[in-house]
């Protein structure tokens, strides 16, 4: 039976139909005869006791230029829905955490995907410190003398932004390195958050191992290898998508944090893996869905709405 299936994301006009996850969840989920309502985070709005988003039924198709078709605007109850997508990209900031507040309103009678609640408490970054054993050394911190003590411990270290994403304001300082000081003040005159430092990982020449995870269960891994001269490997800076088998080390990671996950609503999350390390736990907006299917003939989206479908019952 089709549902009624509400999309929360940034502009659709401007989307990647080849790359964007969210256009392959549109897809699937119209393939499974479910009604589909976009809006953006801007339009979503407390009213009065009711939590509304005004934006348009649409419709989306496989065709470069000419990818959707928009109904009427209108403004919809999302307490009438039956899914929320939560899907626009970060930063995470203010902004984002509020939609999380707006939409936790409505959660689980409409279910929200994923749960709001625990992506405002799940951040990228930080969900990985409660997993030692499986992370490399990192330190979080807005300290200088911390920041620098922790760089003399290691000597090759990433320095970036805690609530950045796409690869922005990531970078490597090696041992030899005389800008630390100056990025510090570069990043602490820009906002008040911490920063967060993580020993350089060498494997990372080899690829930025993207493993995506459904409901809890690791369903496939593509490997994002950076260009040459380049540390960072995220697809938004250029990182090239390969195809990868997923290792033992790999199962063992998805194993430990897999559970977890499925009990806190992230349906569909992201892992980033370098060198048999888990670096980030990717829940906001995590992408590579239309990669692994091309590369291992995954319906990888349609298992993201089989776990939906059976959470809705």
């Amino acid at each position: 039976m089709g549902m009624k299936v509400a999309v929360q994301m940034d502009p659709i006009q401007a989307i990647d139909i080849n790359a964007d996850s969210t256009f392959r969840i549109m897809e699937e989920a119209q393939a499974r005869g479910h009604e589909l309502f976009y809006y953006t985070p801007d339009k979503l709005a407390f009213e009065e006791g009711r939590v509304t988003a005004r934006g348009w039924p649409v419709e989306v198709r496989r065709e470069k230029g000419n990818h959707f078709a928009a109904g009427a605007e209108q403004v919809i109850d999302l307490a009438e829905w039956d899914v929320v997508w939560l899907r626009q990209d970060p930063p995470f900031d203010m902004s984002y955490i509020t939609t999380t507040h707006i939409l936790e309103r409505i959660h689980p009678e409409t279910l929200v995907v994923n749960d709001p609640f625990w992506v405002r408490n799940f951040p990228e970054k930080l969900l990985v410190l409660g997993f030692k054993d499986l992370t490399p050394p990192t330190t979080i911190a807005r300290d200088i003398s911390t920041l620098r003590a922790f760089k003399e411990r290691h000597g090759d270290i990433i320095l970036k932004p805690l609530y950045g994403n796409g690869g922005a304001g990531v970078f490597r300082l090696d041992a030899n390195d005389r800008n630390f000081s100056s990025l510090y003040e570069l990043f602490t005159g820009i906002n008040r958050e911490p920063l967060i430092a993580q020993k350089f990982l060498p494997d990372v020449s080899a690829g930025d191992k993207r493993v995506i995870l459904v409901d809890g269960e690791a369903v496939g891994a593509i490997n994002r290898v950076p260009q040459k001269g380049e540390t960072r490997s995220n697809m938004h800076v250029g990182g090239r998508a390969e195809k990868v088998a997923m290792t033992d080390r790999d199962l063992e990671i998805c194993e430990a944090i897999g559970p977890l996950l499925k009990e806190k609503g992230q349906v569909f999350v992201g892992i980033d893996v370098i060198g048999g390390w888990l670096t980030e736990i990717n829940v906001t907006s995590p992408t590579g869905i239309q990669e692994l299917e091309r590369f291992d003939g995954i319906n990888v989206a349609g298992k993201i709405w089989e776990a939906i479908e059976a959470r809705r019952g």
